[in-house]
């Protein structure tokens, strides 16, 4: 048997949900043959619902915190105080053996890539096999594009999340059989992206802006959601010209509106007028005791954490960011300011079950990928890199009025990294500020992450990859090690 080119932990099948309305309520399980499943409609829908399960169980791996653990925990929002299992990660320590129980098994975690392919893997099936579905079979040509562009939308968001993570990956665009995969080296990130740009090109040609009906909104892709990711393709790759020319297209569409500051919160809660695409865990078949509200809440928002809370917030950068006190999603998202141990409360929408002998607190929160206000400050950030100075301000000054703040002050020399502080502002512990430091430190040489997390000189070397964990090659013989990390493992 030819060796498996991408480890993949799930058996790689054709993947399914339970219905339409509760797509995410459980794994996706193979149950049929690509030769008997692909008949009708529903059959189609099943598929691509198994992707986005897929996707959430991704962003949901190492105790729930994969999305934040990526992109919040190595930054400056935590303080390198932060101490448990997770406290490699924080200090962007991530060359460690696995080890402990705990910790070895969640920093392995991290560092496999494991379930998204099976994620891609399941959107290749969905590609391949959805237009052989006579059309006949599905309630219109509409329905059974937007399908079909669901698909491209997640094999590309998948791709450009890994491809943020680790640099350069394989690349696989067609439906590996086990029998019949081999070993395949890392591709080089531009490459991938470059599949990433014509997939989501794709899903936009085929996508409408319309959702089939209101329970899927922003926890399924439409065009806005394709866009959203595009312009986030650019703005990595330091296109900011078309970045620009991306988020227009969703600004300029009206199609999303602001959620009125002073009930922020329900941002979080998910499928706002704000959200542009999501995660789906807010139902009540959904959300998990394990996550990000678990680390970062305690008592009284967490009644089951009666000291302090397990991630420390860095309250340097609460202070440097949140200057002005009257910023209402400073005083709307964050609790005992005053306090030793501020915390977030964006994830405080729980619900207590009683469990044997224990009560369990669940999350009832989505996980918001893109929404308005993160791609108008995109669109910001596009416009400062091409020195167009008053647009820019523009832009920035309309999200910083939605929560009370006057316009921004400082110099057009400044301006590019105002706009990256006001996202930390409007999107704190929502999985950016990691790759928005990143973006910073490419365009500015201005390094925010905390000099015990990464120095200039590391940032140079490429530290801001990720390792591969060395499982990963005992599998592939064709992997190689990220350069940075080369000799660190």
């Amino acid at each position: 048997m030819k060796k498996l080119t991408i480890y993949i932990c799930c058996a790689i099948g054709i993947s399914m949900a339970t219905s339409c309305k509760k797509f995410l309520d459980e794994e996706p399980i193979s149950v049929s043959t690509d030769l008997t499943f692909w008949k009708k409609e529903s059959d189609a829908d099943k598929a691509v619902a198994g992707g986005y399960a897929l996707l959430r169980k991704t962003l949901n791996k190492a105790d729930g915190l994969g999305f934040y653990a990526y992109g919040d925990l190595p930054t400056d929002e935590f303080s390198a105080a932060t101490a448990n299992r997770f406290s490699e990660i924080n200090r962007m320590d991530l060359s460690i053996p696995v080890g402990s129980a705990e910790t070895g098994d969640r920093m392995m975690q991290m560092r496999r890539y494991d379930t998204f392919y099976s994620a891609i893997d399941q959107a290749n099936r969905c590609i391949k096999f959805i237009p052989t579905i006579g059309d006949d079979k599905f309630a219109s040509t509409t329905s059974k594009n937007n399908l079909l562009g669901e698909a491209y939308f997640l094999r590309a968001f998948n791709y450009f999340y890994m491809t943020r993570i680790w640099g350069d990956v394989p690349l696989v665009v067609e439906s590996v059989n086990v029998l019949d995969a081999v070993d395949i080296p890392r591709t080089k990130a531009a490459e991938v992206l470059a599949q990433c740009i014509s997939d989501v090109n794709t899903a936009i040609n085929l996508l409408s802006w319309d959702y089939a009906n209101t329970s899927n909104r922003a926890v399924r892709a439409n065009k806005g959601a394709a866009l959203a990711l595009l312009a986030h393709i650019y703005a990595w790759q330091g296109d900011y010209q078309n970045c620009s020319l991306t988020a227009d297209k969703i600004l300029s569409q009206n199609f999303y509106q602001y959620v009125d500051r002073d009930n922020y919160l329900n941002i979080f809660k998910g499928k706002s007028s704000e959200g542009i695409f999501e995660i789906a865990q807010s139902d009540e078949n959904e959300g998990n005791s394990f996550n990000i509200a678990y680390y970062t809440l305690k008592s009284p928002y967490l009644t089951t954490n009666t000291g302090t809370a397990i991630f420390t917030l860095n309250s340097n950068t609460l202070t440097t960011l949140f200057d002005t006190p009257t910023d209402k999603r400073f005083t709307t998202a964050f609790a005992l300011t005053n306090s030793t141990d501020p915390i977030c409360i964006k994830y405080s929408n729980i619900t207590y079950v009683n469990g044997q002998n224990v009560v369990n607190a669940i999350s009832r929160n989505n996980i918001i990928i893109f929404r308005l206000a993160d791609i108008a400050l995109l669109k910001a950030e596009a416009l400062a890199a091409l020195n167009q100075f008053d647009q820019a301000r523009t832009a920035l000054n309309e999200v910083r009025a939605t929560a009370g703040l006057g316009a921004w002050a400082g110099t057009n020399a400044n301006l590019f990294e105002g706009i990256i502080d006001e996202r930390g502002r409007e999107l704190f512990l929502e999985g950016h500020r990691y790759y928005d430091l990143v973006r910073l430190g490419k365009k500015t040489g201005i390094m925010k992450f905390g000099a015990e997390k990464m120095n200039k000189s590391d940032f140079d070397a490429g530290k801001y990859y990720w390792p591969l964990d060395p499982a990963l090659m005992n599998i592939n013989k064709k992997l190689t090690q990220t350069p940075f990390w080369s000799s660190k493992m």
